[in-house]
């Protein structure tokens, strides 16, 4: 109760006071100096976007005169589109300060974690991004704070939550690696997520969904972060992969894995994933079974490059640095062949190893392995809602969906960096972010 009591506190603390106090206007014009309405398509010119109770109501040509007691939004001189998904992060606790992580694991408690995740879903938001999916978290502070967006008491992304990422006894995710035998053993009697034959993953899948769990996320390979973990190879059998991704899919959820090593990619691509993240060891024989299934790919370009930064600074135990080398050394070049290759590709950054904020560096990284900056855009909006299985509400700017928006000085389709700059954030028709843009209420 102690406990429960004080993330409900934090919650509390944490809600702005003009969402208490001053409700959002009903309707609002928003005029668009470029409107890139469907990602993928060639953008429109001057428009406007009418929102209606956190809806998009019309997309109109030109810039249209506002109803009497609408807000009229200015973006006369802004590249407007729809808010940006994160297939991948990570916002609770710390995240992108490993060293930090590291010094306080043994006296930080939840609470503290809920603390760092608040301000790490604000900054997300802040930086254009409407909607994430948190692939591991505490599963009851993640659902709260999923919860707490979506009724308006904290600022942040929608979030779609994995709750705690399954594995295999040893594996990835198994909480007890690293640790000393004391606490290993104090540890061990609170893992319910980690899962050892099918019919035990099977029970692991169901305890995540109980704890509110809307996707799930296991690991068919060891991972660079891992302190003991075998290597990037694969962890799980068929059997395992294969309980898990069907229970989950009767579950009416999606499933994700985290795998490097391509004999656990291939694994997982036959047993029916819905997306490979990370991807780091893709051969040609990989990239053909991930385009006959339909397999998503969510490359999280950042994540081994600020590993091996962290690993090289000594940030990091000495058995994640030839990993964080050999992840690094080879997830460019597969990402780039798969680009090449047509597989289906959604955004996704496994921000949390870098730093909250940043995850539009992604992009750039994205074009340099050889797509082009219309296809890193429609990957972090089309394809990503698609991939997410949320089409009918986000991706586009389009009468009937969620009035995510965004904005940027100049176009991001000549420059992709200039995703990294967000002046303009919008989430289900309220502004959280309003940089040198001029509103208007009510118009005139």
């Amino acid at each position: 109760m102690r406990r429960i009591a004080v993330v409900t506190a934090a919650l509390l603390a944490a809600t702005p006071l003009a969402a208490q106090t001053a409700p959002a206007p009903k309707v609002r014009f928003i005029h668009a100096g470029a409107l890139l309405a469907k990602p993928g398509e060639a953008p429109r010119g001057a428009s406007t976007i009418v929102v209606r109770n956190g809806k998009v109501a019309e997309v109109r040509d030109g810039f249209v005169t506002p109803d009497a007691g609408a807000e009229l939004i200015d973006l006369k001189d802004r590249f407007v589109m729809p808010g940006l998904v994160d297939m991948h992060v990570h916002l609770w606790g710390i995240g992108g300060d490993p060293l930090r992580e590291r010094l306080t694991a043994v006296n930080r408690d939840d609470a503290d974690d809920m603390m760092y995740a608040l301000t790490n879903a604000r900054v997300t938001l802040e930086a254009g991004f409407t909607t994430v999916r948190d692939l591991g978290g505490n599963p009851r502070g993640m659902r709260a704070m999923r919860e707490g967006v979506e009724r308006g008491v904290i600022a942040g992304p929608t979030i779609v939550n994995a709750g705690t990422a399954i594995s295999v006894s040893g594996g990835h995710a198994d909480p007890t690696n690293g640790l000393g035998a004391e606490f290993a053993d104090a540890v061990h009697q609170h893992k319910i997520n980690t899962c050892d034959g099918p019919d035990d993953c099977r029970r692991a899948v169901r305890q995540q969904v109980a704890l509110g769990a809307q996707v799930i996320k296991y690991m068919s390979t060891g991972g660079v972060l891992s302190n003991v973990s075998g290597g990037l190879g694969r962890a799980m059998t068929d059997e395992e992969m294969k309980a898990i991704i069907d229970t989950a899919h009767g579950l009416g959820r999606k499933v994700a894995t985290h795998s490097h090593g391509v004999a656990g990619t291939k694994a997982a691509v036959a047993a029916g994933v819905d997306t490979i993240d990370h991807g780091s060891f893709l051969d040609d024989e990989a990239i053909r079974e991930m385009k006959a299934n339909g397999t998503w790919l969510v490359p999280t370009m950042m994540a081994p490059a600020a590993a091996l930064e962290f690993a090289r600074a000594g940030l990091l135990p000495p058995a994640t640095i030839p990993k964080a080398e050999e992840a690094a050394a080879a997830a460019f070049a597969s990402h780039s062949k798969a680009f090449a290759a047509g597989v289906k590709v959604a955004f996704g950054t496994d921000t949390g190893v870098s730093k909250h904020g940043d995850n539009a560096k992604e992009f750039a990284m994205m074009v340099k392995a050889g797509m082009s900056p219309a296809q890193a855009l429609k990957a972090a909006t089309v394809n990503a809602a698609e991939a997410l299985g949320r089409s009918a509400s986000i991706g586009t700017i389009e009468p009937g969906k969620d009035a995510d928006i965004i904005a940027v000085a100049g176009s991001p389709l000549e420059d992709v960096t200039r995703m990294e700059k967000v002046d303009f954030v919008m989430r289900h028709g309220v502004v959280h972010k309003a940089n040198g843009t001029r509103r208007a209420f009510p118009a005139d």
